[in-house]
Formats: C-alpha cells, structure tokens, sequence
C-alpha cells in the first residue's frame, strides 16, 4: 500500500513539473505586444518626432525609440530614449491604465503606437515619477520646478528586442 502511495505521489510531482517547464516555454515564446497590437512598419525615429512636436501641441504618431526607465512599483510608465545624443527623453503612459511593461524593460528598444502631446509636468508629479523610478530622497527633493515636455500615451507597445 505504501508503494503504491510513493508511486502515486511521484507521477504527481512529475506532471506537475513538466506542466511548469510547458507554461514556462509558452510564455518565452508569448508575443511582445502589450496593449493593442502594434506592427513596426512605418514607425518614426524618436529624434524625428521632436521637431514635428515643436509646432504642435499633439499629434498621433507610432514612435520607435529605446527604454531608458520603467516605473518600478508596477511599471505603468516607461521613458524613451533615442539611441543619439543630446536628444530629451519622453515619458510615456498606457491609455485607460488598460496594460503594465515589464519592469525589467530598461534598455530594450520598443514601438509605441499612440498620441504625443506637449504638457506641463508639475513638480509634485515629478516628484511623483522620481519616488516610483526608486530615486533617492534628496533626488526627490532636489525637484523644485515644473517641467514643460513631450509625453506620449500609448494605446498600445511593441518590443523589438
């Protein structure tokens, strides 16, 4: 009898870990599109979106660029980046709060697909964003003014790398 308990509890254990390794390959192999689906074709560089921003105050765009920072407490922001200097970098959000990006992202280039749009970033939500990128105390209180800049809400996100 006891036998065939060990025996029982051994086929457990083996379907239980090959069910894991299963899930575990899927999700590696899961599609890198959060939100609504986005396709690369057509997407604009991020250095070239800037100077289309600077003679309005918003504008639909499909935007490639590079991850430079994710919200680390639930990654509902990211910040791109583009891959040539001197360029500002852009925050950007997720319509509707519908979707979260891995907060592990930093570094992976990605095309958002959405609006752009010119605000002014107050000082409490800078400080806001400062605290969620786990920035230290003084970084935090060294934010004293409010920002004018470009930001980008994303309908939907595509990783490409």
């Amino acid at each position: 009898m006891l036998k065939k308990v060990f025996t029982l509890l051994g086929a457990a254990l083996l379907l239980a870990s090959c069910a894991r390794k299963t899930s575990e390959t899927s999700q590696a192999a899961a599609p890198k599109n959060f939100g609504a689906k986005v396709e690369a074709k057509n997407a604009l560089a991020y250095e070239a979106l800037m100077p289309k921003m600077a003679k309005v105050d918003s504008l639909p765009a499909k935007v490639k660029g590079k991850v430079n920072e994710v919200c680390q407490k639930k990654g509902c922001w990211m910040t791109l980046v583009s891959d040539k200097a001197g360029v500002p970098e852009m925050r950007v959000t997720f319509k509707d709060y519908a979707f979260f990006m891995p907060k592990d992202l930093a570094g992976k280039h990605v095309v958002v697909d959405g609006y752009a749009y010119v605000e002014t970033t107050s000082v409490e939500m800078l400080r806001h964003y400062a605290e969620d990128a786990g920035k230290t105390k003084e970084e935090i209180n060294a934010i004293t003014q409010p920002t004018r800049e470009v930001s980008f809400e994303a309908a939907g996100v595509l990783v490409t790398d």
